[in-house]
């Protein structure tokens, strides 16, 4: 096993007049290169701030996030890790290389007054990576790699349809040739004719340039098809992580059973039982004592409510936090 990226114990928190919103509350993880870890939840669970956390675009409160670089990796070495919570300025411009995000809203991440060839060049400008023709040919280049002509390189975004600014971002997200990409919900903005287009396109592109994913996402169905691992999120908590099979058909957490129960399966045959969470995700503000998840929780005892459950290794990679993960039978789905 060869990991990218371990995060331990990170804490993302908001300060406000209302009080301490603790976004990210303690999350472990790790992601092997070459490989996706879909994070899923419902809104508001941390999801974003969890990977703008792990680029440094919003800096954690606490917590270690290791990397191994290639770029900064002494030579004969194959990678040095680093500290991504604690480097400093100039590590992190090189950084900034090997990381890069692919943004949810193709309309508000591109600058409406730059040309393609500005949005997609403007990485390799400031990181003085091409210049003069190399600069012109990389362009275009990276428009072909997600399907796009070179002959759009002159035009501006708003002369694209949402599927073609999302394929321009990542044009843009590819020009440094990075080692991690953040797919922040990539094309739950785009019409569902042209979703499957950018997730296949996503894929080819893993293949292509050996990249690494962490794919957030709130469709299961979607989170299934284009990840090795899932993290399941709630209120700033991991509360399941395993391999994706593993998962689906074996969840261990009250909270992932009902996410899956909510699932279109395309079986006539099939009667699904879906499971009416009460009340919404409380507040990061004033979470409940014990299992943040016990107030909704068609499952929760005494226990739920006073001592809060520890995430654990239920069986082989799979990771768990509820306190009857080794006895409920939950239910899974197959999609």
């Amino acid at each position: 096993m060869s990991l990218l990226i371990e995060v331990r114990n990170l804490k993302t928190n908001f300060y406000t007049d209302a009080g301490v919103v603790r976004a990210v509350n303690g999350i472990d993880f790790t992601i092997e290169r070459e490989k996706t870890l879909g994070v899923v939840g419902e809104s508001g669970c941390g999801k974003t701030t969890t990977g703008r956390s792990i680029l440094r675009l919003i800096e954690p409160t606490s917590g270690d996030i290791f990397f191994r670089s290639k770029k900064l990796a002494a030579p004969g070495e194959a990678y040095k890790e680093i500290n991504i919570s604690s480097a400093t300025a100039n590590i992190m411009k090189t950084l900034r290389q090997e990381m890069q995000i692919i943004f949810q809203d193709p309309y508000s991440s591109l600058e409406p007054r730059m040309t393609v060839a500005s949005i997609v060049g403007e990485p390799l400008r400031v990181h003085k990576v091409a210049t003069g023709s190399e600069y012109e040919e990389r362009i275009k280049y990276l428009l072909d790699a997600v399907g796009l002509s070179p002959e759009h390189m002159r035009r501006f975004p708003h002369q694209f349809s949402g599927g073609q600014r999302q394929r321009i971002g990542i044009a843009r997200a590819l020009a440094l040739e990075p080692q991690l990409a953040v797919a922040d919900e990539p094309v739950s903005a785009l019409d569902v004719s042209i979703q499957a287009q950018v997730i296949n396109l996503l894929q080819d592109l893993q293949e292509q340039f050996g990249l690494t994913y962490l794919f957030i996402a709130h469709d299961l169905s979607l989170i299934k098809y284009v990840s090795d691992r899932v993290a399941v999120m709630y209120l700033g908590k991991i509360v399941e992580l395993a391999a994706t099979q593993e998962l689906f058909l074996n969840p261990q957490h009250p909270y992932t059973e009902a996410l899956m129960s909510a699932v279109p399966v395309p079986d006539p045959r099939y009667k699904a039982e879906q499971i009416l969470l009460e009340g919404d995700v409380p507040s990061p503000l004033n979470p409940p004592s014990g299992c943040y998840f016990h107030p909704r929780c068609i499952y929760s005892r005494d226990i739920c409510k006073n001592d809060e459950p520890q995430y654990r290794n239920i069986a082989k990679e799979h990771f768990a936090a509820c306190h009857f993960a080794d006895t409920l039978r939950l239910r899974s789905i197959r999609i």
